[in-house]
């Protein structure tokens, strides 16, 4: 019975520890769709994939001395999760960060739609960009790297034994950089574009003052932007891909895999 009894405790401090990890996780994982139903949904995902991935889970090395100690691994624990969502969500912001800039160079702004996850007010450009994104992430299987890359962290950093090495967290934190650069690349052909369109209309205002360039303007940048935009559609899996090639990369480097 004493055997039984130390057992199920160990079990139930596993639980917990692998629950932060994994909510950790759900709290920025950019899934589509989840916002808009019942905020418990992000729970209940979080429960069902911790007892899914049950058979992983690691053995306790020792049970904690105090509860300030075991606080400090459910925080570790939920700092490793966050990590791992936080990493997901910079390839889907990487996308929305592009829709913005094109929404305010071309005059998208100044229409909005109902975002079908916020159920707020958004540019047109914006939630396209977001539909798309999510699409993307079940289409090139990363719903599937990322519950292979939880099983594995499992195995790789067992619960409560979290230290990260400092090169794999400046990686990770460079991360953040890739929203800019690939998102202002991405676009980038298209905001010259609207430039030379902008250059060519201030100049033909120059020379016919008569003319109603405003007028001209904005349906002209639209115009120009959805069909350039039309295009590179074709780009989109590619650089989704490659962006989650770096970021899991990443995330096997900080994970010690």
């Amino acid at each position: 019975m004493h055997i039984d009894a130390v057992l199920h405790v160990s079990t139930l401090y596993t639980f917990a520890l692998v629950l932060a990890r994994m909510s950790g996780v759900f709290l920025f994982l950019p899934l589509p769709g989840v916002s808009a139903g019942p905020a418990a949904s992000r729970v209940v995902l979080s429960l069902v994939t911790t007892f899914a991935l049950f058979p992983r889970w690691p053995d306790m090395p020792a049970a904690p001395a105090n509860i300030g100690q075991f606080a400090g691994w459910l925080l570790a624990e939920l700092g490793l999760g966050l990590s791992i969502g936080l990493a997901v969500a910079f390839i889907v912001e990487v996308f929305l960060m592009a829709a913005q800039l094109i929404s305010i160079q071309a005059g998208f702004s100044y229409a909005s739609t109902v975002d079908p996850t916020t159920n707020a007010d958004s540019v047109v450009l914006v939630v396209m960009a977001q539909l798309t994104a999510g699409l993307l992430f079940f289409a090139t299987g990363l719903d599937h790297q990322v519950f292979t890359i939880l099983a594995n962290s499992l195995e790789s950093t067992a619960p409560g034994v979290f230290a990260p090495a400092r090169p794999a967290v400046e990686a990770l934190l460079m991360m953040g950089g890739t929203i800019f650069s690939t998102g202002l690349r991405l676009v980038l052909p298209i905001m010259t574009l609207l430039l030379l369109v902008d250059l060519s209309l201030g100049l033909l205002g120059r020379l016919n003052a008569q003319l109603q360039i405003f007028s001209l303007a904005i349906p002209l940048k639209m115009l120009g932007a959805l069909g350039l935009l039309s295009s590179s559609v074709l780009l989109f899996p590619r650089v989704f891909s490659q962006l989650s090639t770096v970021v899991f990369g990443a995330l096997r480097h900080l994970l010690g895999n």
